[in-house]
């Protein structure tokens, strides 16, 4: 797609941005935490959901792309797997990834496999004190959260046409005030109860074996932004044997609502 049309297409499709930004403005969010303390931090807190309310055999595949110098990578063997056998998926896209990949996100939006979510304008652990996560530096406020979750759902929204559903925080860290302020923004933070790739570390035997401990009802988290990684082969080698077993593969919306 050349930048001309992909021009086109944003303006075809933009918003106003205050009109996104649904639910309370940023200083009504500053006014109503202002003297709220977080009382609990880390992936699985009060407010965010880490399985799907069903025990039906179907399992959400959850893939983040973070951006930045060294996240700004497209496993574009990963996405093509999907798309050959049909497979489901929720993307959690960063601001700067989708500013490095912006072809290819009008590519994925297009795609009715793929349910488009929100991974943060900066890719920063969400928090209103500074709480940190393997050395990423959180949000340090209310503002701050405020403006990481909005700066990318105003973004993603232009060109969807809406806004997204569901939030992630980088390193998907957050605290229980901040999961609060998502969902009066309208959206839902949302994690996993599978790591299946941590941060696109694994072999892929060790994505294989992580995949394949999912259960009915699992979030499984994995990284499309990292090609080099054994994320691409290890789900290549996991899916089919959890289809074979009877499980099928949902986005984040077919079951939470």
């Amino acid at each position: 797609m050349s930048s001309a049309t992909s021009e086109r297409l944003a303006s075809n499709v933009s918003v106003d941005r205050a009109s996104v930004t649904a639910g309370v403005t940023r200083d009504e969010v500053i006014a109503r935490y202002r003297d709220v303390r977080a009382s609990a931090w880390g992936i699985d807190v009060p407010g965010v959901t880490t399985v799907l309310p069903t025990t039906d055999k179907v399992i959400a595949l959850t893939f983040d792309a973070c951006g930045g110098p060294h996240g700004s990578g497209y496993d574009h063997a990963l996405v093509a797997f999907l798309r050959e056998h049909g497979i489901l998926a929720t993307l959690f896209l960063n601001s700067r990834w989708i500013d490095a990949n912006i072809r290819v996100f009008h590519e994925l939006t297009a795609d009715p496999l793929f349910e488009i979510a929100n991974h943060g304008t900066s890719h920063r652990p969400l928090s209103v004190s500074g709480r940190s996560a393997y050395g990423i530096d959180g949000t340090g406020n209310t503002a701050e959260a405020f403006d990481e979750v909005t700066g990318n759902r105003d973004k993603i929204a232009a060109f969807l046409g809406h806004p997204p559903r569901f939030f992630r925080a980088g390193t998907a860290h957050c605290d229980d005030v901040a999961a609060r302020i998502v969902v009066d923004l309208g959206e839902r933070v949302v994690n996993f109860d599978v790591n299946g790739d941590a941060g696109a570390t694994f072999t892929s035997d060790q994505v294989e074996r992580a995949v394949l401990g999912a259960r009915p009802g699992s979030i499984v988290i994995a990284h499309m932004n990292h090609p080099s990684g054994g994320t691409a082969e290890g789900m290549a080698a996991a899916l089919p044997r959890l289809v074979d077993v009877g499980f099928r593969f949902v986005r984040l919306s077919d079951y939470i609502r």
